[in-house]
């Protein structure tokens, strides 16, 4: 069996590479690094480390790679699959799509058997989106024709990743935990044996599980650890008003969850604890300002912190510590990171309510619009302690 990767990255190696190597398939990565692309082809394989549980390293075989920027092989390769992934981002599904595009199409006009695309990445609704942007660039009569051989099961897929320390550049550490869960489409073939996936009816409850536990949780942790001069995230939970303010922000969500999803509670309180314990991971050792960069993505409408203190609020429920994750997330200023200086100078020109209006979309009228801005004043009151 083969499957074409998009993302040769950590999360691709070290995750879904990994899975779909001990599941049998053959993988051929996609990438744009030119040193990643040219060490897979010439090694055929990588390591992977398993941060702090005592398993073994395992070797990843038989892969290799195509740089993305060779669009007919890539094409090639995606005409000759058995299974399509991506970790690549969901900004990157406009350079992606071409090739994805052309590769089905060439599929449709040899006749080639079904072929599923799993958009593996942190994002709500993520397969779909890049169903939406290959799509434009078919035919009407391809899009039909695709229609009923190209199936794209949306994902929700959970494995931290650390930043990597290694000369290798191939070589990967991850923690022992994780989890991919993906839809089962009605009217499709039967889902591909891939050994870790769980196949679900209804995603949306699983993905918003790890969006709003997770990814929240993560990101409350990288902010307010900066806020208090943290290098890590494990440094900054064991700091106790963070963890408290981290645990503050998982209980409102999880109240989100549980009403809207049905989730057990007590389970769900379990799935909390277990993520803190993964977070606190001593052979992790994640720098807070890698996992707080791109503040104004994780800001979005969308994303892990508005998204459900908007849902929260509409459905009656508390929102003070979400507020305060966010108004912290605000005063993320970390100038290596472009997304946080275009975060600054917006709040030096505009100000707060306008930074809440353009990129949170709360406008005015909101009452959560007047919440973040208020403890964001307040933060501004207390500063914040230098980073060591």
């Amino acid at each position: 069996m083969k499957a074409v990767h998009f993302g040769a990255g950590n999360i691709g190696r070290g995750f879904i590479g990994l899975l779909l190597s001990r599941s049998g398939y053959r993988v051929t990565f996609v990438d744009v690094n030119d040193a990643v692309v040219e060490a897979l082809n010439r090694r055929r394989s990588y390591r992977v480390d398993y941060a702090g549980s005592g398993e073994e390293a395992h070797e990843v075989a038989g892969v290799d790679a195509i740089h993305g920027s060779d669009a007919q092989a890539v094409a090639a390769a995606v005409d000759g699959a058995d299974l399509v992934t991506t970790a690549v981002g969901v900004g990157a599904f406009g350079s992606i799509a071409p090739a994805l595009a052309e590769g089905i199409r060439q599929r449709l006009r040899s006749g080639a058997p079904p072929l599923r695309i799993m958009a593996c990445e942190n994002a709500i609704g993520g397969s779909s989106r890049l169903e939406q942007a290959v799509a434009a660039r078919l035919t009407e009569e391809e899009r039909r024709l695709a229609g009923s051989s190209v199936f794209y099961p949306n994902c929700a897929v959970d494995r931290i990743v650390p930043q990597q320390h290694h000369d290798d550049p191939l070589r990967v550490t991850v923690e022992p935990f994780c989890e991919w869960v993906a839809e089962e489409l009605p009217d499709s073939p039967p889902s591909p044996g891939i050994q870790g996936v769980h196949y679900v009816a209804e995603l949306e409850p699983y993905i918003s599980r790890k969006l709003f536990t997770v990814n929240t949780g993560h990101a409350c942790a990288a902010y307010y650890g900066y806020l208090q001069g943290c290098g890590t995230i494990r440094e900054a939970l064991a700091n106790g008003t963070i963890a408290a303010a981290v645990g503050g922000a998982l209980r409102e969500t999880g109240a989100l969850l549980v009403r809207r999803y049905g989730f057990d509670e007590s389970e769900h309180e379990r799935y909390i604890a277990v993520t803190l314990e993964r977070f606190a991971n001593p052979r992790l050792a994640d720098d807070v300002v890698r996992v707080g960069r791109s503040p104004l993505r994780k800001l979005s409408p969308d994303e892990r912190f508005v998204r459900p203190a908007v849902l929260a609020y509409e459905a009656g429920l508390a929102t003070e510590n979400l507020t305060n994750a966010i108004a912290a997330a605000m005063r993320f200023d970390y100038s290596e990171d472009a997304e946080a200086a275009e975060l600054q100078a917006a709040l030096r020109e505009y100000g707060p309510g306008i930074v809440v209006s353009r990129y949170m979309g709360l406008g005015p009228e909101h009452p959560l619009h007047a919440a973040i801005t208020e403890r964001y004043a307040s933060i501004r009151k207390e500063g914040r302690h230098e980073r060591s």
